[in-house]
């Protein structure tokens, strides 16, 4: 298994909102939207910083429970496979990809599906996956079961799910690929 990255190639890869004072990413995300007009995150919501600061707690509450290591506030984001979609979120996409040994697994857990939606309340179509962090053999199951969304549901006609998202919790794989 691989986990991707994807990143506007004239930023640094694993650069993190999350990462800066709420302000401080309120004002870079502003900076995005008029210096990229066409990226994906041109159009994020004013509430899109509050938004993801307060689905990153769950989530690390969440791994907490499932006895996962958490070595950061908040995560790295990366998917599982590729997914040529994610691309087009970029004006100069790029790439970093990884394999999974490369990580210590109990840094790592995974949404079936992009964590926002995922941990929304405003999401509530009843699928198991919904509010559910996983660890490695949990997500494991799930794609037995489900499959990969990017190859089920490539042009998003059944549903917003149309990838994995991974969440790494520790700095020490991603360092080798600054």
């Amino acid at each position: 298994m691989y986990l991707y990255h994807y990143y506007d190639r004239s930023r640094a890869p694993f650069l993190n909102l999350s990462d800066l004072p709420r302000d401080k990413a309120e004002e870079l995300l502003e900076e995005i939207k008029r210096s990229s007009p066409a990226s994906m995150a041109a159009g994020r919501n004013p509430e899109y910083v509050a938004l993801r600061l307060y689905y990153e707690e769950i989530m690390r509450e969440k791994f907490a429970e499932l006895g996962g290591i958490i070595k950061r506030t908040a995560p790295h984001y990366m998917v599982v496979g590729e997914c040529e979609w994610l691309s087009t979120w970029f004006e100069n996409s790029a790439f970093i990809k990884i394999h999974i040994s490369e990580f210590d697994l109990r840094t790592v857990s995974f949404t079936y599906g992009d964590s926002h939606p995922t941990f929304s309340p405003r999401v509530n179509d009843g699928l198991e996956y919904r509010k559910r962090l996983y660890d490695y053999n949990g997500i494991l199951e799930m794609i037995k079961k489900y499959g990969l969304p990017q190859e089920n549901n490539p042009d998003g006609k059944t549903g917003n799910v149309r990838y994995i998202e991974a969440q790494i919790w520790s700095d020490e794989t991603i360092d080798k690929y600054r």
